[in-house]
């Protein structure tokens, strides 16, 4: 019994630690994980073999062809491109951005994706002369909500297809549908929520004391755009060739590795040491940018939540929801649908996603776990964006607005994030109401 309480007491304390943000959440989740080795609540052979090392590997291996892609000025040429489309017209590139950012997250992970395209948004809006804040929140939202479409997307469905092997295909069968729905329902919201704040600023008053009209500043701010040469922006053309040819195969690899026996990580590291060895790439230096703060963390929490689950504390959620729902399938998917979105308003959907996953294992002992998977990963992704700090992404773009000198506030966020959360969730209710239940 002493154990229970101790490894709870761990385990909320890391929690608040992560979600206060007082340590940084990577040292909040290794000291979770070292404190239950040290304490003997986990021996470590057992507690080494509950990382999920398909998880770790997976997201290192795109990182990496990531790290490559970017060196070709690949996304900023898009970028470009994407405003180029939008004939200056703020709130058409906003859509058009947003897209990129909802497909690219698809096919690499949103973390990634926001990484890429925050600091070319802040130099388009700065051409433009309008706040880069509505497309900074519109990208992140775009991107939880693209990310929700493949197992590679958002690190929560990379958890989720880890635990549940789910391959890349289903994955996308059962995911894509839902949130090309949600997005486009996102993009029409877009008109209401960002219009108004999408108003092109007049140049610096001259000193007679007049200033530019609207239009003259569109104009001028178009023709700043127009006049750059985006065949400089590929700075290597040989290295972008090799590197959409290396992720093509990756990503068809992805959609038949169950053919191939082989699992998403393989798969991943093949392609990231074939890019590098072709590219001739200094693997000190694509491995160096690898986010290895977010893959200690996941190594932490798998560590602190297979102690979690070690002293029978997941065995106890599990049981009380089953009471709480009476076995009901329906009840129980939808509920954990609703309580996943709204748990990872409030703490970052990846530690939350990773303590339910043997949540709904032991549910799935006595219902069907298909609906439960697909709840708990529409929940999850879907509820991140709800507030600042429900997924990793918002808080990278968070951090790199601040750092330029656009504060994004939580109250901010919330203002937009909310409306969309909602919509989405009643969406993905009726999505899985009518084709799993």
């Amino acid at each position: 019994m002493n154990l229970v309480w101790i490894t709870g007491g761990v385990f909320l304390i890391t929690y608040a630690l992560i979600v206060t943000e007082r340590v940084h959440r990577t040292l909040a989740a290794l000291l979770g994980g070292v404190v239950v080795l040290l304490l003997g609540v986990l021996p470590q052979d057992q507690a080494f073999a509950a990382v999920d090392w398909n998880v770790i590997f997976l997201l290192a291996g795109m990182m990496a062809i990531a790290n490559v892609l970017r060196e070709t000025g690949l996304f900023q040429w898009i970028a470009v491109q994407a405003v180029r489309l939008g004939r200056g017209r703020p709130f058409l590139i906003l859509v058009i951005l947003s897209l990129v950012t909802a497909v690219s997250s698809a096919l690499l992970d949103n973390v990634t994706i926001v990484v890429l395209v925050a600091p070319v948004t802040l130099f388009v809006a700065a051409s433009l002369r309008v706040s880069p804040v509505p497309f900074l929140i519109a990208e992140i939202l775009a991107s939880n909500i693209g990310g929700a479409a493949t197992l590679i997307g958002d690190p929560p469905n990379i958890l989720i297809g880890s635990a549940a092997d789910l391959d890349f295909l289903t994955f996308g069968k059962n995911m894509a549908p839902i949130s090309m729905i949600i997005l486009i329902g996102f993009l029409i919201m877009a008109w209401f929520l960002f219009r108004k704040d999408l108003r092109v600023q007049p140049k610096t008053p001259r000193a007679t004391g007049e200033s530019a009209a609207p239009a003259a500043a569109e104009a001028d701010a178009l023709s700043n755009l127009l006049a750059l040469d985006t065949a400089a922006l590929i700075t290597n053309r040989g290295m972008l060739l090799r590197g959409l040819i290396v992720m093509g195969g990756v990503i068809v690899g992805f959609t038949v590795h169950g053919l191939l026996h082989l699992q998403p990580a393989t798969i991943a590291l093949t392609g990231a040491t074939v890019l590098m060895l072709w590219t001739r790439k200094d693997p000190h230096h694509v491995l160096r940018d690898v986010e290895w703060t977010t893959l200690f963390f996941f190594i932490g929490l798998f560590i602190l939540i297979e102690a979690v689950v070690h002293v029978g504390i997941i065995d106890s959620v599990a049981r009380a929801a089953l009471r709480l729902t009476g076995g009901n399938v329906r009840f129980t998917t939808i509920l954990l649908l609703w309580l996943s979105a709204v748990a990872s308003g409030v703490v970052d959907n990846i530690p939350y996603t990773a303590t339910m996953i043997p949540v709904v294992k032991s549910l799935a002992v006595s219902m069907p776990a298909e609906p439960l998977w697909w709840s708990l990963a529409l929940g999850a992704c879907l509820g991140g964006n709800s507030t600042l700090v429900g997924a990793s992404a918002n808080v990278v773009v968070a951090s790199l607005a601040e750092r330029s000198g656009h504060r994004i506030s939580f109250k901010t966020f919330l203002i937009y994030g909310l409306p969309v959360t909602l919509m989405s969730l009643l969406l993905a209710t009726a999505y899985v109401w009518v084709r799993y239940l």
